[in-house]
Parts: structure tokens; C-alpha cells; sequence
């Protein structure tokens, strides 16, 4: 997260920043003791190595700056040029990229020396052009591109480099983004093949740290004991989370007859057990939910109770009533049976708790029954297939699916103004024969709304701008 912090004229350094990096002391060009940040001194220096081989050799002017180093630079630009210039050239106090450490100013020798200004280093636009192409590679984006003074605040600064990591600087590279543009614009769902002894916040909050996103979540909670598909949100793209969520789920399950324990599944403490008849008739019982029906919540559950998580509960070994929700079992199938374990698959919808679907399955057979493993093989339309591991993702190997692929709606682009219409949520007439819901973009393809049919017009149901 920390490689991706946002420092702007908008978005001021924060006060503990320095406290979560580490600085090291090195020499500039002009053999000047300066700081910069440890792991971006380390990609800079693979960036260097590699670039001779180019015959491109590049040095370090500038790179972490206090903020009373910044304001002397600040002060003399206002004194030399004016305030006007000043402003648009060099940052305020607080405001500089090179607060951060993961900042560097780089020159380039020419001819056995180092130009000495920017208008020389400026000459240098060939090898600029050079370097920049590798740039991704070593983890490090262009801050300041050209075209784009008006999302940065500043004008092209083809020596400005800033480290993000390699997945983030690839992303960026490959968006044509700034870091502006990549923190605001970069959205989507992102399906992951969860692991059993995590838990799927330790699943969202890794995948947030490597992107430096936020705005991140899931559509359904998997249980630490649990594997399988979970939907992640990115961006954008948790608007459309409760859309996601409400899906139908496929899970596979094994099943231990005989034993109950507090949190219905393997994990937990036994609380109750029994001896197993033979010849239960399991297949007869597991057909029997096939229904719909009132389902009793575990107390071992995320689920409030008088503003209070139900696992509260039981970790203070407080009693509380469980509430009960309706869920619909669509389909349940038997796979296999082994003396007291059995296995089957099943597709539920939302709210539907599988530990507590084995724990009444058990209760219709006379006995007692726990969950012992838990697949999800399917949700919606993604599946087992569709998803990457979480060491996957965190190596960058993932496809991001955007919110258009994600939902069975018509997609269409729109004009300038009706681009205005939807920025500030007015209907719309249904020039676009549309009777359910359209998702709108942009002429750059940029996602602005999903809007719905009511009677002869369209009105905005999710506004992503």
C-alpha cells in the first residue's frame, strides 16, 4: 500500500507517512549525501545496471526531500521567478512526490558529464524515450507525462520516475494512466480460487495492499475451513456487489455423522455425539431440502444481533437468539457415502448456510452431523475455472473483468452530452429499446452508469462517476 500513496497539490503527505518506510543515505551526482526509499534504491539500481547495457548512464539529483528542504526550494523559485511559476513548477510544502522517498530525479551524462539544468536535460528526449520503455519492468511509472498537466497538476517531467511496484507500474504502462488515473479509474472483479486456513478478508486485504485500492471487497464470505470461488470487487466495481452476491452458489461438502460441535464444522469443539445406525437413508433425507425454507443462523456468524456479531457471542459464551432466514436449496445431489461421512453437492442461494444446512440434515436423520470440508465450486457465472490462486494474483496473473463482461446487461456508448445527463443522474429517454437495465460508457470506454426502464424512460440505478 505504501508504494502507492497518492501525494498531490489535492492530497497532501500524511503526518505518520515517514514511519512506515525505511530511508537510506546514498550519493547523488554531485556527490551529495541524500535519502531515498530502501526497495526503490534497490529497483533503481537494477534499472541503472540494466541501461548501461544500452549505453544509457543515468544518476540520481534528487530523490526524498523534507518539508523544510522543499519550502527553501519553494521560497527561491517564488524569490527567482514569482509565484505564478513558481506554482505551476514546484510543489507546496506537503505537496511534493519527493515526501514520499519513492521519488528520484534522474540525469543522464552526456559526453562524460551531467547537463546541469532541466532545459540541457531536457536535449535528452531520445534517451528519455529509451528509458521510459523500461520503466515497468522495475517497478517505476513516468509521474509526470506529457498531455496530462491537467490530471497531475504539472507540466512533462521526462527525468521525474516514482516507484509503485512492477504490477502497478505495468498496469499503468498498459492503461496509458497516471497514478491519479489508476487510483481512480481501475476497477473491476477480480475471481479467486481461495485456499482452506485463511479467511476471505486475509484474501481482500492482500489483494488491497498489492494494488493500493481501498475501495475492495467480496460477494460472499468463505469460511477459513472453506475453499473456493470468491468474487472480488475492485474499484467501481463493488457498486455492483449486492448484484453478485445475490446469485445462486454451488458448493461441494463432506459430512461427518455422529458429531456436533459449537462451530458446526471439523474446527470446532465437539459438543454432542451419537452412535450412527447403519443404513441411513441420506439420499431420501438430502432430497428432502430441496425446498425452501426458514434456516437457523450459526452462531459461529458475521451476522448482527442488536448491533453485535453473533461470534461475539460465543467467544464471550453469552447466550443470544439466533435469527432465522429464508433460503431456497435449488439443487442437492449425493456424490458419495462412506460408512458415517458422505459427500454432496448442492446450489443455494443467498444467506444459505451450509454448516447449518449439514447440521438439519443431521437432525432429519436422528443424529448428529458436521461439516468437515467445503468447496465452492460455482457463483453466478464464475467457477472454478474462471479463478486464479491468490499467489496468482499476487504475481500479477489474473484477468480483471470488467463490470460490462460481468453483467448480462445491453452496453452502450453515449455522446458528450448525454455523458453530462448521466454525471449528474437525469433520465433519460429509452432511444435504446431497452426493458430491463443498460450499462452506459464513455467514448474512452469508461464505465458512467447502469440505468433501468421506467415506463417511457430510463432513470440511473448505479452512478459510477
Amino acid at each position: 500500500m505504501k508504494y502507492k500513496v497518492l501525494v498531490n497539490k489535492e492530497h497532501k503527505i500524511k503526518e505518520n507517512y515517514l514511519s512506515k518506510i525505511e530511508l537510506i543515505t546514498i550519493k547523488n551526482i554531485d556527490n551529495e549525501d541524500i535519502q531515498i526509499e530502501k526497495e526503490t534504491y534497490n529497483a533503481y539500481q537494477k534499472l541503472e545496471k540494466f541501461l548501461k547495457t544500452k549505453n544509457i548512464i543515468i544518476g540520481i539529483s534528487s530523490a526524498y526531500r523534507s518539508k523544510e528542504y522543499q519550502q527553501e526550494i519553494y521560497d527561491s523559485f517564488v524569490k527567482d521567478y514569482g509565484k505564478d511559476y513558481a506554482d505551476k513548477f514546484v510543489a507546496p510544502v506537503g505537496c511534493s512526490e519527493h515526501h514520499t522517498g519513492l521519488a528520484i530525479d534522474i540525469n543522464i551524462k552526456v559526453n562524460g558529464a551531467w547537463p546541469k539544468d532541466n532545459y540541457e536535460l531536457m536535449k535528452q528526449e531520445k534517451m528519455f524515450k529509451t528509458i521510459h520503455k523500461y520503466l515497468s519492468t522495475y517497478g517505476f511509472i513516468l509521474r509526470y507525462p506529457d498531455e496530462k498537466e491537467d490530471i497531475t497538476g504539472y507540466p512533462y517531467e521526462p527525468w521525474h520516475i516514482r516507484y509503485t511496484g512492477e504490477i502497478v507500474a505495468k498496469i499503468i504502462e498498459s492503461n496509458n494512466y497516471t497514478l491519479e488515473e489508476y487510483l481512480k479509474n481501475y476497477s473491476g472483479v477480480i475471481v479467486v480460487n481461495k485456499t482452506s486456513g485463511i479467511t476471505s478478508f486475509d484474501v481482500v486485504h492482500e489483494i488491497s495492499k498489492m494494488l493500493g485500492i481501498k475501495r475492495i471487497g467480496h460477494t460472499g464470505t468463505l469460511d477459513p475451513l472453506a475453499e473456493g470461488v470468491l468474487v472480488v470487487t475492485i474499484g467501481k466495481a463493488t457498486k455492483i456487489a449486492e448484484l453478485l452476491t445475490a446469485a445462486y452458489k454451488e458448493y461441494q461438502a463432506g459430512v461427518l455423522l455422529g458429531l456436533e460441535t459449537d462451530t458446526l464444522d471439523i474446527t470446532g469443539s465437539i459438543i454432542n455425539s451419537k452412535i450412527v445406525p447403519d443404513d441411513l437413508p441420506i439420499e431420501e433425507t438430502l432430497n428432502s431440502f430441496k425446498k425452501t425454507y426458514l434456516q437457523e443462523v450459526p452462531i459461529y456468524s458475521a451476522v448482527k444481533v442488536n448491533g453485535k456479531k453473533l461470534y461475539d457471542y460465543a467467544r464471550e459464551n453469552k447466550q443470544v437468539e439466533l435469527p432465522s432466514k429464508e433460503v431456497t436449496i435449488k439443487e442437492i445431489t449425493l456424490l458419495s457415502t462412506d460408512r458415517n461421512t458422505f459427500i454432496f453437492k448442492t446450489t443455494v442461494s443467498k444467506g444459505c448456510y451450509i454448516r447449518s444446512l449439514i447440521r438439519n440434515i443431521g437432525k432429519s436423520l436422528n443424529t448428529y452431523a458436521t461439516m468437515t470440508n467445503l468447496i465452492r465450486t460455482k457463483q453466478g457465472k464464475f467457477t472454478l475455472k474462471d479463478s486464479a490462486s491468490l499467489k496468482d494474483v499476487l504475481s500479477g496473473k489474473y484477468k480483471l473483468l470488467k463490470v460490462e463482461e460481468v453483467l448480462d446487461y445491453k452496453v452502450e456508448k453515449v455522446d458528450t452530452l448525454t455523458e453530462k445527463k448521466i454525471k449528474t443522474g437525469q433520465k433519460l429517454p429509452n432511444t435504446y429499446n431497452i426493458n430491463d437495465k443498460v450499462i452506459f460508457l464513455n467514448q474512452n470506454n469508461e464505465l458512467l452508469g447502469i440505468y433501468f426502464r421506467e415506463e417511457n424512460y430510463l432513470r440511473v440505478w448505479k452512478n459510477f462517476v
